[in-house]
């Protein structure tokens, strides 16, 4: 069973979309779902440490999230207005059903207590100061990089884990050793590609070259790519600002292996048209792309004709009988399609809230043990004194047969 208790959430007035809304905050326990454990239990590693673990009486979770309900009007409210709140309240409701299916399966009370953050750091340290997270076994949130930043401080001092739920960022950025960091940071995505590459293609016939305008944010992924390859002197690397100069270097018989660190449209889409045209005369090549590119809806035909790969840590196979539970539940509860964010916040939920219920104060110890094939993505996290917790489990997809496959 799952308690919640909301705080920060003042609303009033008669919008039927933010009635509901208050109405989803305000929720009893929903209907359970159980995903798939990647780890199959073993009776002699469960049975011992069972033995000697302290389990919660009742687990204490807080989430933080910006539903920024101060910024809506209710009289003169549009829609786009109300859409601010849409991926809070997405990642909160599929969070909810994943804390109360963790419930369910593991026998564990829960007091869930669910924070607007505002996206403020005034507003966080509001929650601190009047003693919110008193008591908090894990705190989630907040989304954003800032708030994370402004929570290191209670986090460290506390000795209270915190989960990045959503940023991609480097985990170096907050300084936080209690950090639980899980979407993948762009060194994770260009090392996929990195060791891809290196065990699928023979060096004496490949050429490995970086197309990259060297923007900063071209940078990002080209940086990790270019120092990932220079440490790899059996591979033929080189690299140039666009596919423009590398049709004067092309060299006969070789397989080319193009790596794009661009997600700039008005550079990717003249890139691919480029490449097209260098195919259709001769151009022997793999293409790796961005891991932007997968919400950038580029012509599918050129991406499958160029051989087309990408990294992603986030995809959901409408084919899982998990994944169609979730959804008819979903629907039936809230009466919307469950988002990007809602699958998110379920595989979150669900995994932390089995953790906490099975491990009690030493779920920590786990974390790196337990590993967990969820809704959008598979969680195996390593551990790192100063950096915290990463997940390290990264989806590579290959465009074939007009949709993106998973290779592994």
């Amino acid at each position: 069973m799952t308690l919640v208790q909301n705080h920060q959430l003042p609303l009033s007035g008669n919008k039927y979309w933010l009635i509901c809304m208050v109405g989803i905050l305000l929720s009893a326990c929903s209907p359970k779902i159980k995903p798939v454990t990647k780890k199959p239990e073993v009776p002699k590693e469960v049975k011992v440490p069972e033995k000697t673990v302290s389990r919660f009486s009742e687990a204490n979770i807080a989430l933080l999230v910006p539903f920024r309900l101060n910024e809506i009007k209710l009289k003169t409210a549009v829609k786009a207005d109300v859409e601010k709140a849409a991926m809070a309240i997405d990642f909160y409701q599929g969070f909810k059903l994943g804390v109360d299916s963790a419930a369910a399966v593991a026998g564990q009370n829960f007091k869930l207590k669910v924070f607007d953050t505002r996206d403020s750091n005034t507003q966080i340290e509001g929650i601190i100061e009047n003693g919110g997270l008193i008591g908090t076994n894990l705190i989630v949130g907040p989304v954003y990089p800032d708030g994370l930043k402004y929570m290191t401080n209670y986090s460290v001092t506390k000795g209270i884990p915190v989960v990045n739920p959503l940023a991609a960022s480097q985990p170096a950025e907050f300084n936080n050793p209690n950090l639980i960091s899980i979407v993948n940071n762009i060194d994770l995505h260009a090392r996929k590609i990195g060791d891809y590459v290196t065990r699928t293609y023979n060096p004496a016939t490949t050429v490995v070259v970086l197309i990259n305008p060297k923007s900063a944010s071209d940078e990002v992924m080209g940086a990790p790519l270019r120092q990932y390859f220079s440490a790899k002197p059996n591979f033929q690397f080189q690299e140039y600002g666009s596919v423009f100069t590398l049709e004067t270097k092309l060299q006969k018989g070789k397989k080319y292996v193009i790596l794009l660190s661009s997600s700039d449209r008005k550079f990717v889409v003249p890139t691919l048209d480029k490449l097209m045209k260098m195919k259709r005369v001769g151009l022997d090549e793999v293409l790796f792309g961005h891991p932007d590119w997968v919400k950038q809806n580029y012509n599918t035909d050129q991406l499958q004709a160029l051989n087309t790969y990408v990294t992603s840590s986030y995809k959901v196979d409408y084919t899982r009988s998990e994944v169609n539970v979730f959804i008819k539940q979903y629907r039936a509860l809230f009466n919307f399609e469950p988002g990007e964010y809602a699958f998110k916040g379920f595989d979150i939920g669900f995994y932390f809230g089995k953790l906490l219920a099975q491990h009690g104060q030493s779920y920590l110890k786990h974390l790196t043990k337990d590993k967990y094939k969820g809704l959008h993505n598979t969680f195996s996290f390593v551990h790192d004194n100063a950096l915290g917790y990463i997940n390290t489990s990264l989806m590579l997809l290959h465009y074939k047969n007009f949709a993106l496959n998973v290779v592994e």
